[in-house]
């Protein structure tokens, strides 16, 4: 890889690039994203091609850049909380950043290969890239590149830090939790006939701790403590907050599929058609009478408005909205007194930022 230093260490980002943060930190992390690609396309492990080169460059910026970049974002929000109210320089920007978007590149790649195995059609609103023409199952290939991108920018900007093996190992550790999470989830839900009675608060648990929350929630403030020279074996109290805090997300995302204005969220919610182990639908089995089981597994997976609307409405006669109301508030109060026993102020204000973002999505 084009090194920009000789000894690994990270040059400074553009000018001002740290104050501009604080007035548009979107489009400031963004910025970091095309010296990223930049140094990718210029590898000196591979002799690209320019056919490779624009291979890369098309699949990078189709896949990578396109979401929210919350994950991303938030390494460099952690990490300016745990400096506690100091000025990023702008080399701690850069290289916070960097970390944000090894997030993005692995979510991108979780989602690349997510999409074929759930015969997905689209994606952010476009074609999933395995169906954009010519790209096909060359897509599977194109995630394991985007996997292997993580350990070279890895490389190219850490690896004179002193927290560089511990960086490795996190992202090592997360993406095989992630992958597990996956495969328990798609064992449980599209293995054979469909099946609602492996549709239980336990295994709902434990997809959604490991599919969802390592990565989305204790992956980005992880970042921002090894950057801050902490030990993350003390922080094994912050790591247990932060995946209850992914749990809670998910049941509220489930939650809204179902209840929510689409106008708000930002979708259509399909979790029924999908067949998905919705929090939803694992309550409701817990509560359900003979008949509104019935109905539940003659409805429940079928994309017809009525059977939607059936499932619909047994949520309803369950009252599955007060159901999730006191969920909600018991999860937030168990919280927040967690979040409030850690001795750190700095680390309370990081796990509180996390946590008032995702209260504030249905209010």
């Amino acid at each position: 890889m084009a090194d920009s230093s000789s000894n690994g260490t990270a040059a400074p980002a553009a000018p001002a690039a740290a104050a501009a943060a604080a007035s548009d930190p979107k489009s400031s992390f963004l910025s970091i994203y095309s010296r990223l690609k930049s140094d990718l396309l210029h590898d000196s492990a591979f002799d690209f091609t320019d056919d490779s080169l624009q291979w890369i460059d098309r699949m990078l910026d189709y896949n990578v850049p396109g979401g929210k970049l919350n994950r991303g974002i938030s390494v460099v929000d952690s990490y300016k909380i745990l400096k506690e109210g100091n000025q990023l320089s702008e080399d701690e920007f850069f290289l916070a950043s960097a970390l944000g978007w090894c997030i993005e590149w692995l979510q991108a790649y979780f989602l690349v290969l997510d999409d074929i195995m759930d015969n997905s059609h689209t994606r952010r609103g476009q074609p999933c890239w395995y169906r954009v023409p010519k790209v096909g199952l060359i897509a599977a290939n194109d995630g394991i590149l985007l996997r292997n991108h993580i350990p070279r920018i890895l490389k190219q900007h850490f690896r004179q830090k002193p927290y560089y093996v511990d960086l490795l190992d996190l992202f090592n550790e997360v993406e095989f939790q992630t992958a597990s999470g996956q495969m328990l989830d798609l064992i449980t839900t599209h293995e054979g006939e469909k099946d609602l009675s492996k549709y239980k608060l336990p295994v709902y648990r434990r997809i959604v701790q490991y599919k969802t929350a390592y990565y989305s929630f204790y992956l980005p403030v992880a970042c921002a403590l090894l950057m801050n020279g902490e030990n993350l074996d003390n922080f094994v109290d912050v790591k247990n907050i932060l995946v209850e805090m992914g749990t809670y997300f998910q049941v509220q995302d489930d939650y809204l599929d179902c209840f929510g204005d689409p106008e708000v969220i930002g979708k259509i919610g399909t979790d029924i058609e999908d067949f998905k182990c919705s929090w939803l639908v694992v309550q409701a089995l817990e509560r359900a009478n003979e008949d509104q089981i019935k109905t539940l597994t003659e409805n429940y997976g079928k994309s017809d408005p009525t059977s939607v609307t059936k499932v619909k409405e047994v949520y309803k006669d369950l009252n599955l909205q007060a159901v999730f109301m006191e969920y909600e508030s018991t999860s937030y109060a168990q919280l927040i007194s967690s979040i409030e026993a850690q001795p750190s102020k700095a680390v309370q204000e990081v796990l509180k930022s996390f946590l008032h973002k995702i209260y504030k999505r249905q209010k």
